[in-house]
């Protein structure tokens, strides 16, 4: 016995001698010094001929960007196509796209942020063979894109089109009527980037004979105003049209020009279902387009097909839902006008084989779980690509089926997180995996059977770094609250004493269709968990009702009632965590940031019993000022459902707050605007009651730039400190 203990004793000392040689993690780590940054492969571009793909690489000491040409089969370089040595007249470029035939190349500078995905910017096409550089446009520029026969770029301009003739070196300006604030011509408006997640509204018919397009008249749309502090003497102001809940969206037309003959058709959808018009695509026949279509309430989806040749519109295809419907971007039209489409109509979302009149072919797949992505239909095998939830609804795997339904592969699924970038002809993929202890690895698939051929990027050195620090495991869990289960995970401190009781650190976003309990790599919020559990916290994360993966009904529970059982399950996960031995029930937080945010402040208030303190970070204070699409889709318009927004609003709930608050915003967020933290603000002050509030000026929705990230973490962690 004597012996064993001894044994035992010895083991014991030398995980401590090995956990105190481990290094702490710290927000400078984190925020400042980039420690676990990791490599990824740069703008990767499969090339045309299916055999070689690109990426964007960046030579910092010698200053030289260049576009490179890898094979697939052997891994090596092949050639450059681009490289700044060689290009008089342009010493950087930010971002490449190939043209059609990948002769040209289009080169980006000068990038200016506007929203979250729109920019403006400087311009070059780029000949890779006789090496001339064309300038675009003398002023900064959006949205250029190739005609499919690659004479002809299409771009936006001051709410304006405009089509370059690269060859003639001529502009025409097909459109006139643009004016900031009032017309925009193929562009979409702000509320259309941020919940339809696009920027281009345009796009070339197969022939490039045509130019589609959609017109937003924002003239009724009212306009929200947001000071710029900046440095000067006087603020400046951005005025910007945004439709908040009940309010009026823009008018939209959809428009198609005729290159040659410079003639205008506007499409007629005389029907209340037009009211949004989410998509437009040409299909495979250079005169038919296919426009999808929303009513207001986004519960009924239309897919038409416009053939210019007679003026006649055709429904293709309609959904309906009892909540709304959602919009993706996995239309792909076949050869023969068939297309392939994804719908959650038998309660999970699933791919669907279209006939070329609409009608369906085949439910392509099916089950308990949910398509994540679809990356496309490979005519030579027959087979769709996609990737799906089928192996655990916290990971991904990549999978192949045939296009009937049948013989149906698995093509990477090693738990964890599967993506995949496939080659032009479908015979190679680079698969990008990682799990919550491995960081992301890219490795060459044969596309056949899915074997691999061999690493392309492992990481290796970040992992050698982490390793070198305290990292605690993340434990994934189901846990039973409400009558559901939900997907969770909780993060302990590496010296973890069940005998000991912990204050519980909760964060969340909980916004609906989200994910925050996945099997991947971390992220740089992940390595901030990981410091506080070093510092003494258990920290746990869990999706609620509401969230994705787990099928529509369970994500769709929330319509009308947007933070009803998001709020009940969070506040429900806590109590029951809270019953375990080594959590202090006593001191349990809870932060999050935007939805999150508007989450973590109604969890506080409304559980006020259970939630010693929060955090809210750029929050939602009351559905009623955030814009129409988004809000809508969940909640239909305030005049509809006044309860469904007052009664889960934390504005109501103010009075039941008895733990310690943080409030944070930028007063330059064009999303989420500063008036939800001021309303609030205004609402705990009246009822009397004590809170922190930060104000991070000129910083939008992100809250970064500079020091502010460093600063930002630093505040939050002390208050963490001193409240829980």
């Amino acid at each position: 016995m004597r012996l064993s203990f001894l044994f035992t004793s010895i083991i014991l000392l030398n995980v401590s001698v090995l956990t105190a040689q481990k290094k702490s993690i710290s927000l400078e780590d984190i925020w400042k010094n980039n420690t676990f940054r990791t490599e990824r492969l740069q703008a990767l571009h499969p090339m045309a001929n299916g055999k070689e793909y690109a990426v964007q690489n960046f030579d910092r000491n010698a200053r030289v960007g260049t576009v490179d040409i890898f094979s697939y089969e052997s891994g090596q370089k092949v050639r450059t196509a681009v490289s700044t040595t060689a290009i008089n007249g342009l010493d950087y470029f930010i971002s490449y796209e190939f043209g059609p035939k990948e002769e040209q190349v289009l080169l980006s500078t000068k990038l200016q942020s506007i929203y979250r995905r729109s920019s403006l910017g400087e311009y070059y096409v780029y000949n890779t063979l006789s090496r001339k550089l064309t300038k675009v446009a003398d002023e900064l520029i959006q949205e250029p894109t190739f005609s499919p026969d690659g004479k002809k770029i299409a771009y936006g301009r001051d709410n304006n089109l405009f089509i370059l003739d690269i060859d003639k070196g001529v502009t025409a300006q097909i459109t006139t009527n643009g004016e900031k604030n009032t017309i925009i011509n193929g562009i979409t408006d702000w509320v259309y980037e941020e919940e339809f997640a696009f920027v281009r509204a345009f796009d070339w018919s197969a022939d490039s004979k045509h130019l589609a397009y959609i017109m937003f008249d924002e003239t009724k749309v009212p306009e929200f105003s947001m000071d710029r502090y900046g440095k000067e003497l006087y603020q400046t102001q951005d005025v910007f049209k945004y439709p908040k809940a009940g309010e009026a969206n823009a008018e939209v037309s959809v428009r198609v020009f005729d290159v040659d003959k410079k003639q205008l058709s506007i499409l007629d959808f005389a029907t209340k279902d037009a009211y949004y018009v989410p998509r437009i695509k040409w299909t495979k026949d250079k005169d038919v387009l296919s426009v999808q279509t929303l009513n207001r309430h986004q519960n009924v989806l239309k897919l038409y097909a416009f053939d210019k040749t007679n003026q006649k519109v055709t429904t293709l295809l309609e959904e309906r839902d009892a909540a709304y419907v959602d919009v993706t971007d996995n239309l792909t039209f076949l050869e023969d006008n068939s297309f392939i489409w994804t719908s959650e109509k038998d309660g999970w979302n699933h791919i669907y084989h279209h006939n070329a009149d609409g009608s369906v072919s085949a439910q392509v797949t099916s089950g308990n779980w949910e398509v994540t992505a679809y990356y496309g239909y490979d005519q030579n095998t027959d087979r769709i690509l996609y990737q799906s939830s089928e192996n655990g609804s916290i990971n991904r795997g990549v999978y192949a089926i045939e296009l009937h339904g049948g013989a149906k592969q698995s093509l990477a699924d090693t738990k964890g997180t599967n993506s995949a970038d496939f080659s032009a002809d479908f015979s190679y993929f680079i698969n990008s995996f990682s799990d919550v202890e491995t960081p992301w690895q890219f490795a060459l698939h044969s596309a056949e059977k899915g074997k691999k051929v061999r690493t392309i990027k492992d990481n290796k050195a970040l992992r050698g770094v982490y390793d070198d620090f305290t990292i605690s495991e993340k434990e994934f869990f189901d846990l039973e609250v409400n009558g559901v289960s939900l997907n969770a995970y909780m993060i302990k401190p590496a010296n973890f004493d069940a005998s000991k009781e912990y204050p519980l650190f909760m964060h969340q976003y909980s916004g609906p269709g989200s994910q925050q309990v996945k099997n991947s790599w971390s992220a740089s919020n992940d390595f901030w968990f990981q410091m506080l559990a070093q510092e003494g916290y258990i920290v746990v994360a869990v999706d609620p009702r509401g969230t994705g993966l787990k099928g529509r009904d369970f994500k769709k529970i929330t319509q009308k009632e947007l933070g009803k059982y998001e709020v009940q399950d969070q506040i429900a996960a806590a109590q029951e965590l809270g019953k375990r031995s080594y959590i202090d029930a006593d001191r349990i937080g809870i932060w999050g940031w935007s939805y999150g945010g508007f989450m973590a402040s109604s969890c506080l208030f409304q559980g006020a019993d259970t939630f010693k303190m929060a955090i809210a970070v750029a929050p939602v204070t009351s559905w009623r000022f955030y814009d129409t699409i988004y809000t809508e889709r969940y909640m239909q318009t305030p005049q509809e459902n006044p309860t469904g927004y007052d009664q889960n609003s934390p504005l109501s709930h103010v009075s039941k707050l008895e733990g310690d608050f943080m409030l944070i915003h930028g007063s330059a967020d064009d999303n989420v605007h500063v008036q939800n933290t001021t309303r609030l603000v205004e609402a705990l002050v009246q009822a009397n009651k004590q809170f922190s509030y930060f104000n991070y000026p000129d910083k939008n929705h992100g809250i970064f730039g500079g020091n502010t990230r460093y600063h930002l973490y630093t505040m939050m962690t002390n208050f963490i400190k001193e409240k829980l």
